[in-house]
């Protein structure tokens, strides 16, 4: 079983977020950009990759997924915040933007 990624994408700083899973975060962090991700994400404009995780297995990203979704907002806010403090978009990052603050490590790149 190979793993997978929970990951928070928002609108803007501090702004509308939503949280999915996925095997492969970097196609589904640019349907998300280009507002084919999902309709909710589609309605409030929701287009930036703020935070996301790996896990060896999917089925622990689902378990993770499940429980944030239940969390309160500011719990997910700080959470984003610990690693992305100005809200950029990671997708960049991940498609060869600079190496500093870079989130992902190059060989989940």
């Amino acid at each position: 079983m190979k793993g997978g990624w929970v990951y928070m994408m928002a609108d803007r700083y501090r702004g509308a977020i939503y949280i999915g899973v996925t095997a492969y975060i970097e196609a589904r962090a640019f349907q998300h950009a280009t507002q084919v991700g999902s309709d909710f994400c589609r309605r409030y404009g929701i287009t930036k990759l703020v935070w996301a995780e790996y896990a060896e297995r999917i089925d622990d990203a689902i378990v993770r997924e499940k429980q944030m979704k239940k969390w309160r907002r500011a719990w997910k806010i700080e959470l984003i915040e610990t690693v992305n403090p100005d809200w950029l978009d990671l997708f960049e990052t991940m498609n060869g933007g600079t190496e500093e603050g870079a989130v992902f490590p190059k060989e989940l790149r």
